[in-house]
Parts: structure tokens; C-alpha cells; sequence
């Protein structure tokens, strides 16, 4: 484990203690209409990312939760470390979890920056953008999205459990969950998918190649690196070789974070019903866009 590492461990240990003795409507805040977990994040907090210098050569990581931030964190690390970029892999701050002190120690860090969020695009510095920064998003369909983030829920001391499948989709297709509704992150994004300085990814992929995966994010991060250099980091960074050291990576967290990590699980929670008003969500928000074909809705949700 990196000594950067070791801190962020025992930090979530104890959120984790913390969150044990809190009540469940104690454990979320909604600001702007938005919610947020507070034993993360607090108002001060996001009010503090609208005046974050971005720089040019920083790297910022973006996902609506649940679609595959956490292994993201690990390929960016390992990119960045093996084209010398890094000196140690360590972990990547969340903007929204920064309160303004440590937002203020950011500026302190040596480049390359490595920074990552589940803020909706609109919400995240301009500084990015004005920087052009490179900015890499990774998306996830929709659907295996919903059930992921429903056992993420119940699985997590930080948030309010859902008593049911049923209660959790409903609220997740209302955009009463935490950073808000998908669609919206979708739609928003969106708007960035011919940028120079946005690279859009998707989970799906990602896990069908992820040799080619690593190779196009490194080429679109200008990080020259070997043949090798790419097998290896696709190796260290599928589910099953993250799950195996995520005790060490991330502590009793890891058993929240890492469940299946597949594809098309959807099919076992989902009723037709169900099934159909996300169909008709998409075709509302995304059918039609360069962002919706690159989900590949037809063949991942039907």
C-alpha cells in the first residue's frame, strides 16, 4: 500500500464508525436541489469548487456514481505512473468531498494532478474547460447503472438504506438520489462529446477490451508507453485483480465498492415495466445523440 494511501483508509474507517451512531435522514443534505452525503461533503464544500483553478495539465476524472470511477482511479494512476507522470500512485481527491482548506492545498500539489468528481458537468469548475484540461468521462447504460447504485445504497453505512428494489427505482428515475438524476449527467455531457480536451469512455467497453481501453486513453493523455507497459496495467486493473487488493487498497470499504462488476444484470432486477420507462427515458434524453450510440443501448438494454 502507498503511504498516500495509507491515510485515506483510516479516514474512511472512521466515517464508517461514524455513520453507525447517525440517523439515516442525518446521512444525506440536499443543496440546489441536488442531494449530496454529508459525512462526504458538505455545502462549503461544493461553494468552494466554483473558484478551483484548473490547470492545463491537470487530469480530471468524471462519472455519474456507479459507473466505474473507482476503476478508473486505478488505470489513470497506472498511466500516469508508468509514463512517469506520478511518482507514486495515490489517491484521487473528489472536488466535492474537498472542503475549502484541503481545496486550497490542491493548488500546493506538483503536476500532474490527478482529480476526479460525480458532479453533473455543469456544476464542475469552469476552469476546466478555459484550461482545456484533459478531462476523461466514463459512462455506464443506464440500467446496470440503476441496480449497482441500489446495492451500493444498501450496502453503505454512509447512505440511507432503500427498503426496497421497487422504492429505489423510483427515486432513481426522479433524480431523488444522490447527484441527482443520471439523465441529466447524460444530457449534459452530452454537449462535450466533440471536445478535444473530453474524452468520453464507456464502462461497457472498457470491460469487453480493456488492453484497448488503457492503449486510446493514454494516446488521448499524449503518454507514450510500451506494448508492455499496456498489457500490464490491463492486467492489474480488471474487477477480479482490483477486488483481490481492494482490502488493502480500500479497507472495509471495499466490500461496498466492489460487488459484480459485470454487465447486464439489470435483466435480474428489472420488471418489464421498468424496463420500458427507462426505454422511454432514453429515447426522450439521449435517442438520436453521438452520446447515445456510444452507451450502445440496443445492445446492453434490451
Amino acid at each position: 500500500m502507498s503511504q498516500m494511501q495509507i491515510p485515506f483508509v483510516k479516514e474512511v474507517e472512521e466515517m464508517l464508525e461514524t455513520a453507525k451512531n447517525m440517523k439515516p435522514e442525518d446521512l444525506e443534505f440536499k443543496y440546489k436541489g441536488i442531494l449530496y452525503p454529508s459525512l462526504l461533503s458538505q455545502p462549503e464544500n461544493i461553494d468552494a469548487m466554483e473558484s478551483f483553478e484548473a490547470r492545463e495539465d491537470d487530469i480530471l476524472l468524471g462519472a455519474y456514481p456507479k459507473c466505474g470511477y473507482n476503476w478508473m482511479i486505478q488505470v489513470l494512476n497506472k498511466i500516469a505512473f508508468s509514463a512517469g507522470k506520478l511518482k507514486n500512485p495515490k489517491y484521487i481527491p473528489y472536488l466535492e468531498f474537498t472542503n475549502p482548506e484541503k481545496m486550497k492545498n490542491l493548488s500546493t500539489l506538483p503536476s500532474t494532478r490527478i482529480l476526479g468528481t460525480h458532479m453533473n458537468p455543469d456544476n464542475i469548475p469552469v476552469s476546466f474547460f478555459e484550461k482545456k484540461s484533459k478531462i476523461l468521462v466514463v459512462l455506464r447504460n443506464p440500467k446496470d447503472t440503476a441496480v449497482s447504485y441500489f446495492h451500493f445504497y444498501n450496502k453503505n453505512p454512509v447512505l440511507p438504506t432503500f427498503e426496497s428494489w421497487d422504492k429505489f427505482f423510483s427515486q432513481y428515475m426522479s433524480g431523488d438520489v444522490m447527484w441527482g438524476s443520471y439523465f441529466d449527467h447524460a444530457v449534459a455531457w452530452e454537449k462535450y462529446i466533440d471536445s478535444e480536451n473530453v474524452k468520453i469512455v464507456t464502462y461497457e467497453d472498457l470491460k469487453a477490451n480493456l488492453t484497448e481501453g488503457v492503449e486510446d486513453i493514454a494516446k488521448y493523455l499524449n503518454y507514450t508507453l510500451s506494448d508492455e507497459q499496456i498489457q500490464t496495467i490491463a492486467e492489474e486493473c480488471t474487477f477480479d485483480a482490483m477486488k483481490d487488493k481492494s482490502q488493502e487498497t480500500h479497507g472495509s470499504f471495499s466490500k461496498v465498492i466492489f460487488r459484480k462488476g459485470g454487465v447486464g444484470d439489470w435483466k435480474n432486477h428489472f420488471s418489464e415495466e421498468q424496463s420500458k420507462e427507462v426505454d422511454a427515458k432514453f429515447e426522450q434524453c439521449l435517442a438520436g445523440t453521438k452520446l447515445g450510440a456510444k452507451i450502445k443501448y440496443e445492445v446492453h438494454c434490451k
